[in-house]
């Protein structure tokens, strides 16, 4: 949530920042401004709304001229979401000028303390407060901007990542990060600063990304100058090379980045088990497990900790694992983890899984599970994000880009990497013997093609859901493998299209939920022929009994099924325990196209931020 962007160099900046800011509009966020130093002034509009509101205001109020300049978009915490609010956010006296991401916990402390100065505040924020601090302390110790903002970041409690201008220094951006993520990309004479990658993909190939407690003064002409916060010590940075190209972040001819995402998931399952899975030689490399195989064996169980879909890929691991190689498993909200003081051992095993790789609920499960002396196995998307730099050890998922809000290929990425480490476990376990282990290699291998299958559903998924298109509520059934899937599908409808959906196993159904059915209730069923089929075909016999209409997604031949249900999805069969894979991809695109028919913005839904950097 919330974006920053920042450049300094020889190029005009407020393209480059109007850009970047676009390119992190899928971060959610409710407002927007730019910030450009002119050489004399800094030249600052904001407004509510979109960037292209920004745009507009932008190019009517301000002079656009500059090579140095700071972008951001909001995600309101502190304050309602208006003008006055937006960032970028001035000093008292003008000289300086702030962004921010995160949240200030005794922002009001402070406040009270400069008001009693003298300081006068136009907006609610927390991060006007933050750079007064950075003024008055600038001012009273009589230090230049780099040191005046270590100094005043020791005295603040809370996460942040910031990019601080000062108009006496028109060469300069300081930039600092805790808790929320931040990078630095390095060109030719020139510096980027932004959220992620995204904004300074076609600039550069090369990225310096901050750790936790680090800030970085970044002059032209020098280089850059990492330090730790809280000693002073002088950090080293390491440039990395970014595995990221202009195309995947944008559209390529479909109408929404959602939906481009629901298409290349063929291509990131395939990805994400490249070299990974031999079936021919029934091999399965993963460095992260050959290199700590014992530790997973030892474990005396496994706790998984995510958030949303996350958590949806967990609840299917946790299936996976027990099923598969014999291990118990649980699963927790890593919002909760974290703060229920949990029985954590050196005996067990966390894994803990994030698309970005810096969902702050989860980062701070891991800490807390390293602190107990868990072994901590990550699980993400970002190659460098903070989650893969805290993790013992990990995997990526390998599924490129998602821009959306609501993640589809993360999960079945997410799904596919869990896979390969519980089979690869019970291998290791000698739990089934050989030619099962192939059979479950080979039926792997050809999960891509089988997507492929069921996104030619598409269709018969738009006609359906231009019926239900008006519905308010929804229900999702699904048993065994099948009912995180329906959490998931639940997940989905609601966050993009607005109506109110709950998942259930189907067999929780007749306590408590089945008083909700009549003749205005759909029902999503997730009916495949393998795992408990005839239990939830009796199911969907209760529900018809009672007039709800039944959206049913089945496996290819489906007879019994096709009988009772109003509509029916076809997807190709597989193994019981691949079936996720392959059940979400038409609940997926039923949640698209209702929320597109609705008029929703499928990308960009209300409230919402792709990654959740703070509490």
């Amino acid at each position: 949530m919330c974006g920053i962007v920042g450049y300094i160099g020889y190029r005009d900046a407020y393209p480059i920042i109007i850009k970047g800011l676009q390119r992190l509009e899928y971060r959610g966020y409710d407002s927007a401004g730019i910030a450009l130093f002119d050489g004399e002034n800094i030249n600052l509009s904001k407004t509510k709304g979109k960037v292209d509101d920004l745009k507009k205001k932008a190019q009517a109020s301000m002079s656009l001229k500059g090579s140095l300049g700071i972008g951001h978009t909001r995600w309101a915490t502190h304050g309602a979401p208006n003008d006055k609010n937006s960032h970028p956010h001035y000093s008292n006296s003008g000289d300086l000028v702030i962004i921010h991401n995160g949240i200030i916990e005794n922002y009001d402390a402070i406040k009270k303390e400069l008001v009693n100065r003298g300081y006068t505040f136009s907006s609610e924020t927390d991060t006007e407060v933050l750079v007064n601090l950075i003024e008055e302390v600038k001012l009273k110790e009589n230090v230049k901007l780099g040191k005046a903002v270590q100094i005043a970041l020791n005295q603040v409690v809370g996460a942040y990542a910031i990019a601080v201008i000062d108009r006496q220094k028109p060469d300069e951006i300081v930039v600092a990060k805790l808790g929320s993520p931040l990078a630095i990309g390095v060109g030719e004479n020139e510096f980027f600063v932004a959220s992620d990658a995204s904004p300074f993909i076609e600039f550069t190939n090369n990225a310096i990304y901050l750790e936790d407690e680090e800030m970085a003064i970044i002059r032209l002409g020098k280089e850059i100058k990492l330090r730790k916060i809280k000693d002073d010590s002088i950090a080293y940075p390491s440039i990395q090379e970014l595995q990221l190209n202009l195309e995947e972040i944008e559209k390529g001819g479909f109408d929404h980045f959602m939906l481009k995402e629901i298409y290349e998931q063929p291509r990131a399952i395939l990805d994400t088990y490249r070299g990974r899975l031999l079936a021919k030689e029934g091999i399965i490399r993963m460095a992260g497990i050959d290199q700590n195989l014992e530790k997973f064996l030892n474990a005396n169980r496994i706790i998984i900790v995510a958030c949303g879909t996350s958590w949806h890929a967990g609840l299917v691991a946790e299936y996976i694992f027990e099923d598969l190689a014999r291990i118990p498993v649980e699963v927790e909200y890593a919002s909760e983890f974290r703060y229920r003081n949990p029985v954590v051992t050196d005996k067990d095993v966390l894994i803990a899984i994030s698309q970005s790789g810096e969902t702050a609920d989860t980062l701070a499960a891991i800490k807390l599970a390293k602190e107990k002396g868990a072994f901590v196995f990550g699980v993400c998307n970002v190659v460098g994000s903070s989650i893969a730099r805290e993790t013992d050890a990990g995997a990526y998922t390998h599924a490129g880009p998602e821009i959306g809000v609501a993640s589809t290929k993360a999960f079945t990425t997410q799904i596919t990497v869990l896979t390969l480490m519980a089979l690869k476990l019970a291998q290791a376990k000698g739990v089934f013997d050989r030619s099962r282990f192939h059979e479950y290699l080979t039926e792997l291998e050809q999960i891509p093609a089988k997507v492929e299958e069921a996104l030619l559903t598409n269709p018969l998924v738009e006609i359906i859901s231009n019926v239900y298109k008006d519905s308010t509520n929804c229900l999702y059934l699904g048993r065994g493998y099948n009912f995180p899937v329906a959490l998931e599908g639940a997940l989905k409808l609601k966050e993009i299209s607005y109506i109110h959906a709950e998942g259930y196993p189907a067999a929780e159904m007749k306590h408590g939920p089945i008083a909700l059915i009549d003749e205005h209730m759909p029902v999503v069923v997730i009916a495949t022929s393998k795992g408990h089929y005839e239990k939830i075909v009796s199911n969907i016999q209760e529900i018809k009994s009672r007039k709800g209409k039944i959206i049913a997604v089945v496996t290819q031949g489906d007879v019994q099924v096709r009988e009772l249900a109003d509509h029916v999805i076809e997807v190709p069969e597989t193994l019981e325990n691949l079936t996720p894979l392959l059940t979400t991809i038409p609940l997926q695109l039923l949640s698209y196209h209702i929320a597109v028919m609705r008029g929703c913005n499928v990308d960009q839904p209300r409230n919402l931020a792709k990654s959740v950097t703070v509490e």
